[in-house]
């Protein structure tokens, strides 16, 4: 069986300038961090799945774009991926204190707590200008991500709704002030503004149901393209398309869709 540094290896060959790998050669950190991401949702479809064979792989490519971003760390000068590992394991070893040492912690959300206040602590040592209780979040996550990150983050410190009553309240507000927009003509800019305040709260919705955002999302994409392919199925059996139908014609496909999933 191959280990890690038989990967490890195999990068440095692909980059070797003296009979590597042409498409390898010419990757640099900004060209190989979209592949980063798409592994890392490729990672999270195989879990959704549930389809452990396909997660081996994935984790794979995931573990390969680790390492080629080592490896041009390396070839630059600045890092290698023993130093990859060893950043990790420390950083674990001191956010842990109740595992790796005498703290201790009453449960998983006291654990939350105290992790984000070693990240607070740890970006006051390194003498960071940003002291804010949202500092350090990144803004290259998704924005749907970011939004719950930022939620939770501002939670910390006593900001949030006490429970899900005035997160609907606030939802059906922003819906409003959406319709208003419409109503006033559906000023490009005014209905960015409005509908991304709709998103956000849709975002707190989710964090006070204990609902995974992505997860949920996922579903619906899954919903929809399951129900949406089998329209096109049924209106294939009649030996008709889609596209000639009419609205009405295509719901009432959607609905037959809809009833067949429902059916026990």
């Amino acid at each position: 069986m191959h280990t890690i540094d038989d990967l490890l290896h195999i990068m440095a060959r692909l980059r070797d300038p003296q009979g590597g790998c042409p498409w390898d050669l010419q990757q640099d950190f900004a060209s190989i961090a979209p592949y980063t991401i798409e592994e890392a949702y490729e990672v999270a479809d195989a879990i959704d799945r549930g389809d452990f064979d396909e997660l081996r792989g994935e984790l794979g490519d995931l573990l390969l774009q680790v390492v080629f971003h080592a490896r041009l760390a390396e070839e630059a000068g600045h890092f290698a991926f023993a130093g990859v590992v060893d950043a990790i394991c420390s950083k674990m070893i001191r956010r842990h204190p109740h595992v790796f040492g005498d703290a201790a912690v009453a449960d998983a959300a006291a654990q939350t707590r105290a992790w984000e206040e070693h990240k607070r602590q740890e970006r006051a040592a390194t003498g960071a200008a940003d002291t804010s209780v949202l500092a350090g979040i990144a803004r290259g996550l998704p924005e749907w991500q970011r939004a719950l990150k930022l939620q939770k983050r501002a939670a910390t410190v006593g900001f949030d709704w006490p429970s899900v009553d005035p997160v609907f309240a606030k939802l059906r507000e922003e819906l409003e002030e959406v319709r208003a927009e419409f109503a006033a003509g559906a000023d490009p800019h005014r209905l960015t503004d409005e509908i991304g305040d709709v998103l956000f709260v849709c975002v707190n919705l989710a964090r006070h149901a204990g609902v995974d955002v992505s997860a949920a999302l996922r579903g619906a994409n899954a919903k929809f393209e399951r129900r949406f392919r089998r329209m096109e199925q049924l209106a294939a059996a009649a030996g008709e398309g889609l596209a000639g139908k009419s609205l009405a014609e295509q719901d009432a496909l959607w609905d037959a869709a809809k009833r067949e999933e429902r059916a026990p």
